[in-house]
């Protein structure tokens, strides 16, 4: 029996009575990929940010974009949802660099359609295929009354940011660092680190095992989704799930994604540490 379908069947098990459906794309950088449903398509919700994030720092890295341009908050942009800036009146101005944060960090959607309207959806589109994302699209800003799509992507091209970024290979050393730097502030990572032992993530209180993530979770009525960079002191993994088909659309901590997508994570941290940087021996 090849010993890399062991995670993958306890996986599988975990999800038996899981009501949904769930794709996962893990990969510990050392020649082990746990894959299932990669070309599953998804709504990406707030995931597309990551993408957008990407097309930024590779229009500044070809100098076509400039992080320290002032943009103004216009009423155009408006919508309701996650970020702060919903609750500001339009007129507000601010850095591109500020809006990229905002856009992450708290998940800002009157952000997100700023940096749309600064980059171009069409733009965007052509930059994610030049990444390589050919089964990823930005449909339409974000607008709930006007647009029901939002974006669409696999797990497999989500992850593939994350692989690249973790190395270094996405746009440059340094923006790739900078991004990085960005998703460790996210705050919206429940699914991936919802079951994590909470030692392992107060820096305050452990001399051990410190983990970190950079990551960019999203949630619709339709999906719940979450992936991202798992640090920890053997190395690094990429962990990507994205879900959908479930049947209660409400949004709360205790969701079943959630619950289920935190129970894959614990599977795949307690394997990474067990094997000391690896999912399979």
């Amino acid at each position: 029996m090849d010993a890399r379908l062991t995670l993958e069947k306890r996986i599988k098990a975990e999800l038996q009575s899981y009501d949904g459906v769930m794709s996962v794309y893990a990969d510990d950088f050392h020649g082990n990929v746990i894959s299932m449903g990669i070309d599953e398509k998804f709504e990406t919700a707030s995931t597309i940010k990551t993408y957008i994030l990407a097309c930024l720092f590779d229009q500044v890295e070809k100098g076509r974009g400039d992080l320290d341009q002032i943009l103004t908050y216009r009423a155009e942009h408006f919508v309701d949802g996650s970020g702060v800036l919903c609750s500001l009146e339009a007129g507000a101005s601010m850095r591109v660099r500020d809006i990229a944060a905002l856009m992450i960090i708290v998940s800002d959607n009157v952000a997100t359609n700023m940096m749309i309207d600064y980059l171009g959806l069409d733009k965007i589109n052509a930059c994610i295929q030049r990444l390589g994302c050919k089964d990823t699209m930005l449909h339409n800003p974000i607008h709930f009354e006007r647009y029901e799509k939002l974006g669409t992507t696999t797990v497999r091209d989500y992850a593939s940011i994350f692989t690249r970024l973790a190395r270094g290979q996405l746009i440059s050393q340094e923006a790739d660092r900078q991004m990085v730097e960005i998703l460790k502030k996210q705050h919206y990572n429940s699914m991936i680190v919802k079951d994590f032992p909470p030692v392992y993530m107060d820096q305050d209180n452990t001399d051990d095992i410190l983990i970190q993530v950079a990551s960019k979770s999203g949630s619709m009525d339709a999906c719940r989704n979450d992936g991202g960079i798992i640090y920890t002191p053997y190395g690094p993994y990429v962990l990507v799930m994205f879900n959908k088909e479930f049947h209660d659309a409400m949004y709360y901590p205790a969701h079943p994604a959630t619950v289920f997508g935190a129970r894959v994570s614990r599977l795949l941290l307690d394997q990474f540490l067990a094997l000391e940087g690896r999912f399979v021996l």
